[in-house]
């Protein structure tokens, strides 16, 4: 029998604690939890993006409604950001992984805490999570980790089948702004502007760290818990949305994690279940204590008797680039890979037909070539979504007229598909150095044509992402190119729609020269991952969201966000511009007022390969009173047929005087890419 939570607590909050590290350097910490009483478990999220501000109106929701029931919520700033002390200098350092330990282990002896810590949080927070869980400190007994991964190569903002996606740069230079800003000098006094200037000096170029490491080397290996997954003997709630860019890695943890764990992925974006876009969002706080309760305080809240995984399986929708609400339900598999989902091949034919296999229907042979114009990928959305215009996939016509395309005959029965589809491609090539990008699309009876899942890869990776080599022109090989996992249902009368490109900008960069791929039929094979219908009852409602009172601010500059494609007849040039406008807020919580611009130019000229172009500018402030900071960040990206070309700028001003200003130039091999 479920045992029934704690009576709510009075809630104190601490808006700046110092945590010393061994080594002197002082982390910023913000704290919530129950006033007087006895020691309670602590709940720790770990994150670069600013305890008192970036973050503050999502803490303000979770944090006090967390510690009501019994926990300390405690949200620390990594080394070098916010409040905390130091240098940060890239993505989960040994020195990041090491303070995590340090600060789990100090949180462990402050009398308010029973000596029990749980690690949350998503994206960075349930990167690092793993990433110490894989370390073991003695007093972490369980993780929820949301929108993460446990490959840092296979499945980040970097690339993506051996392509580098376009979300690095853009990831980039969002750090590289990030980085500009200081410590709040109402926190950490007269330290503010030597903690400053250590920022804007010390914490470099982020994307030439990246584009330096093109294959999945060791750079890539650290940080990524796959290399030893073992290593984690914690329990694991893994979780994310199949707008996310990370839903692939919940997959992977529940076949490979050897303790306890559980799954679940709805139908979001980039955020918090209880944030969730599209909807529906889940009373994911409830959901969450449930898990906390049974490994933090021992108790029976039936989390663990439930199946291991939970879907959302979609149904269709017709394609807009934005997305409030997925029409869908949840579906239960009591693991992974699941009894329920079995795989079916799909035979493409020299007349365009997708049928499936069986011992009547064999494959046609014959040979279709395609050589894509570098326009298809513009209907493609963005690599990871934010749930903000622009971010998902348009109508797919566009990119379907530069894309070999296979369909199947309007269906006369809906079909499910739940997991990860592949592409067996038997293929030649002409260049040394070519990609492929594939594409699920459910075409309605209008013609109208949804992407439902994709995916990308660099044929030089075709065997081995730590050892790609260079193809022969006209040489035949096979290569196994995974989707994104996803569920959904294909609706009676719809029909599905193989599409294959040669290109995929501005998802991926482009291959150093445009290639001509011959796809030989007779070897080539759709395979769908399809769930028998009705395989589970309907599982336990997750109910609608709650959490603690919004954070009091004052709107100064209404949010807004744009996504438009301009293309000039007379040039040829093609630019997809997003504009990310953040407005401005003052916070009631510390008088801070803070607000800021982005805007990502991707731009070609058709036909030229190397007229390609990446450009993101950052434009961020701060103040309080007569003190006011500012910093604009631009970052650019080209290549030529050998290099890829960075040029970024740094500018920061203390009111209208420069605090200080940085250029780069910098040129980087492309290896194999």
């Amino acid at each position: 029998m479920n045992q029934q939570p704690d009576p709510l607590h009075h809630v104190t909050e601490e808006r700046h604690v110092e945590i010393a590290m061994p080594d002197g350097c002082r982390l910023g910490a913000r704290i919530w939890r129950p006033a007087g009483g006895a020691p309670v478990p602590a709940v720790l999220e770990y994150l670069p993006y600013r305890k008192g501000d970036g973050t503050l109106a999502r803490d303000a929701v979770r944090a006090p409604y967390i510690a009501a029931r019994g926990y300390a919520y405690v949200r620390v700033d990594l080394r070098g950001t916010g409040e905390s002390e130091g240098l940060m200098v890239d993505e989960y350092t040994s020195q990041e992984l090491a303070d995590g330990c340090d600060v789990i282990a100090w949180l462990a002896a402050q009398d308010w805490c029973d000596g029990k810590v749980g690690m949350v949080g998503i994206s960075w927070g349930g990167f690092n999570g793993l990433q110490v869980a894989a370390l073991r400190p003695p007093a972490l007994k369980a993780v929820v980790s949301i929108a993460s991964t446990d490959d840092r190569y296979a499945d980040d903002v970097h690339y993506m089948g051996g392509a580098m996606v376009i979300d690095q740069l853009s990831w980039a230079s969002n750090m590289f702004a990030l980085n500009t800003l200081p410590p709040d000098p109402d926190l950490v006094g007269e330290r503010w502007r030597e903690m400053w200037m250590q920022r804007l000096t010390g914490s470099g170029l982020w994307l030439k760290n990246w584009l330096e490491h093109q294959r999945r080397d060791a750079f890539w290996k650290h940080g990524s818990v796959c290399e030893d997954i073992g290593a984690i003997e914690v329990p694991i709630y893994a979780v994310s949305g199949w707008a996310d860019g990370y839903c692939r890695a919940v997959f992977r943890l529940m076949e490979t994690l050897k303790g306890p764990k559980k799954g679940l992925v709805g139908p979001w974006a980039h955020k918090y279940p209880h944030l969730g876009a599209p909807g529906p969002a889940i009373d994911w706080l409830s959901e969450e204590l449930r898990w906390w309760d049974h490994w933090l305080k021992g108790r029976d809240t039936g989390i663990m008797e439930e199946p291991q995984l939970r879907l959302y399986m979609q149904d269709h929708a017709a394609p807009t680039s934005q997305y409030t609400h997925r029409d869908g339900r949840w579906v239960e598999e009591p693991c992974w890979p699941s009894p329920n989902v079995a795989r079916q091949r799909f035979v493409p034919g020299a007349d365009g037909g997708l049928r499936p296999q069986t011992a009547a229907n064999q494959p046609q042979g014959g040979v279709r070539d395609i050589r894509s114009p570098l326009n298809v990928g513009i209907a493609g959305g963005k690599w990871c979504s934010y749930a903000k215009p622009g971010d998902q996939p348009v109508d797919q016509r566009r990119d379907d007229a530069g894309s070999l395309t296979f369909e199947t005959a309007p269906l006369d029965a809906p079909l499910e598909i739940a997991g990860d589809a592949e592409l067996e491609l038997r293929f030649s090539v002409d260049r040394p150095v070519a990609q492929v990008a594939v594409r699920l699309v459910d075409v309605a009876p209008d013609g109208s044509a949804t992407r439902v899942s994709y995916g990308l890869l660099n044929l030089t990776h075709r065997d081995s992402h730590e050892t790609p080599e260079a193809l022969v022109p006209g040489q035949v090989y096979t290569a196994t190119v995974p989707f994104k996992h996803v569920a959904q249902t294909f609706r009676e009368g719809h029909r599905l729609r193989l599409a294959i490109s040669t290109s995929y900008f501005p998802v991926a960069w482009p291959a150093p020269q445009p290639a001509t791929l011959s796809v030989q039929l007779d070897a080539t094979r759709l395979v769908l991952p399809v769930r028998a219908p009705n395989a589970q009852p309907a599982p336990r409602d997750l109910g609608t969201p709650r959490g603690a009172a919004p954070m009091e601010a004052q709107v100064l500059a209404p949010a807004h966000a744009d996504w438009q494609v301009t293309e000039n007849l007379a040039t040829g040039e093609t630019c997809v511009t997003i504009t990310d406008d953040e407005g401005a807020i003052r916070i009631a919580d510390n008088g801070l007022t803070t607000g800021g611009q982005g805007q990502e130019r991707y731009s070609f000229t058709a036909g030229d390969w190397h007229s390609v172009r990446g450009h993101v500018v950052w434009d961020l402030h701060m103040s309080r009173g007569d003190w006011r900071m500012s910093s604009r960040t631009e970052t650019e990206l080209t290549a030529t047929e050998s290099h890829f070309v960075i040029r970024a700028k740094l500018s920061a001003k203390e009111g209208d005087a420069v605090a200080h200003e940085q250029e780069w130039s910098i040129e980087i091999p492309r290896d194999l890419m």
